[in-house]
């Protein structure tokens, strides 16, 4: 029989980390960069949503069509010019924001940017529908995407984060609440 996991932050309430929330602010305002960003979201906890995806259905007694099976799925963005994006959030409002009826699985930065690489994402999209929406991409995302798979120490990372800010492949995303459609909706997602 399956078991349920264990909650990654017993006792969550839910709320941004402040530390990601502080970086994102100074990021929307121009008085901090991407680097503080992805060095806020290196250690901290995500709501990855999860939606129920109808299966089969079938004619009810009334002639109405109903649910018969449905699955979870993780929702997949798709850019204007076809890359796709695992959205992630920094907690349950801005989750809401996006989508009301999904439902939040925690889970570490590192961890989401490693599930967006296995899904061949280009991208994580961070609170797509804001308050500050940011894109996690390029070698930002493999430099995230590696931390806890190797030896190599916190501040290791955090030297890479910053190295790579500068570089051509590193490029941040700036969608303003009004751009929400910019990424379509995918697997099941009502548009």
């Amino acid at each position: 029989m399956p078991s349920i996991p264990q909650p990654l932050v017993p006792g969550d309430d839910g709320g941004a980390d402040p530390s990601v929330a502080a970086a994102l602010a100074a990021f929307a305002s121009g008085t901090g960069g991407a680097a503080e960003v992805a060095s806020a979201l290196s250690t901290a906890r995500l709501l990855v949503p999860v939606v129920a995806l109808l299966t089969e259905s079938e004619l009810g007694e009334n002639g109405l069509r109903r649910e018969k099976e449905s699955e979870m799925a993780l929702p997949v963005l798709v850019g204007a010019d076809g890359r796709k994006a695992v959205p992630a959030f920094t907690g349950a409002e801005s989750l809401r924001l996006w989508r009301a009826d999904a439902r939040p699985i925690q889970a570490l930065t590192p961890q989401v940017c490693r599930a967006a690489l296995g899904e061949d994402a280009a991208a994580v999209m961070i609170d797509v529908a804001g308050p500050v929406p940011f894109a996690i991409e390029g070698g930002v995302l493999r430099a995230l995407a590696s931390i806890g798979e190797t030896s190599a120490d916190r501040d290791g990372v955090q030297a890479l984060l910053r190295g790579l800010a500068p570089h051509a492949d590193v490029t941040v995303a700036r969608v303003a609440p009004a751009k929400r459609g910019l990424f379509r909706r995918l697997r099941g997602d009502r548009g």
